[in-house]
């Protein structure tokens, strides 16, 4: 991983993370101009020999700095909101499954599929706190939708390569969809604090292809 790369987000897996990536590069720039202009300003201000210091008016300058940051902060919005829109839109799920959070595992079920259920537990090898004895498998290209509920304590399932985060509440049925773009194996963590054993609360997301799922399956059933 390079050096930028540790500092910046994770690579995106899905639709979602793609968006969010690209609203976080434009608001980083953005924000990059903002600062160059205002140093710009405050040293050509020092430098400068004041013979200006008795203009009292000047409501062409007054119109700019109040216009200017307006639409900074339109071009910032409407990104920002149509991103929070994409990530609530639910419709026509062509996937469906359940996550419950236990201390201290994760518990799957592939409703869709008469009730296909299973626990993934973490497993202690060279991958710290990551590996799991049981992913949780979807398919490429699938929008799918995830209903996430706890049975004790709260919770939170989080992959970071998906761009999804959502609070694992007991008694209480919430919800998020994404769209994984690209094959692989993802990692992700509980990020709740729930307990004595809350590090050890790993998820693995492994994106295979349609076929490979539909063989899954059949031989996980």
């Amino acid at each position: 991983m390079s050096m930028w790369g540790g500092v910046s987000f994770q690579n995106s897996a899905s639709f979602t993370m793609e968006q969010m990536t690209f609203f976080y590069d434009f608001s980083f720039l953005t924000i990059l101009l903002i600062l160059v202009f205002v140093v710009y300003m405050m040293s050509y201000l020092a430098c400068e020999s004041l013979i200006k210091c008795y203009d009292l008016d000047n409501q062409i300058m007054e119109s700019f700095w109040t216009i200017l940051p307006l639409v900074i902060l339109v071009f910032l919005a409407f990104p920002s909101i149509r991103i929070l829109y994409l990530m609530d839109e639910v419709k026509n799920p062509m996937l469906t499954c359940k996550v419950l959070g236990h201390q201290w595992f994760w518990s799957y079920e592939y409703s869709d599929f008469n009730s296909f259920e299973f626990d993934s537990y973490m497993v202690f090898n060279l991958m710290r706190l990551l590996e799991v004895d049981n992913c949780f498998v979807i398919p490429l290209g699938l929008k799918v939708r995830l209903l996430v509920s706890s049975v004790d304590v709260l919770h939170s399932w989080t992959v970071p390569a998906f761009g999804v985060k959502v609070d694992s509440v007991p008694g209480r049925l919430n919800q998020l969809n994404f769209t994984a773009n690209r094959l692989g194996i993802y990692f992700g963590q509980c990020s709740e604090i729930c307990g004595v054993n809350h590090s050890f609360m790993p998820i693995v997301v492994e994106v295979i292809l349609n076929q490979s799922f539909s063989v899954w399956l059949e031989n996980s059933s």
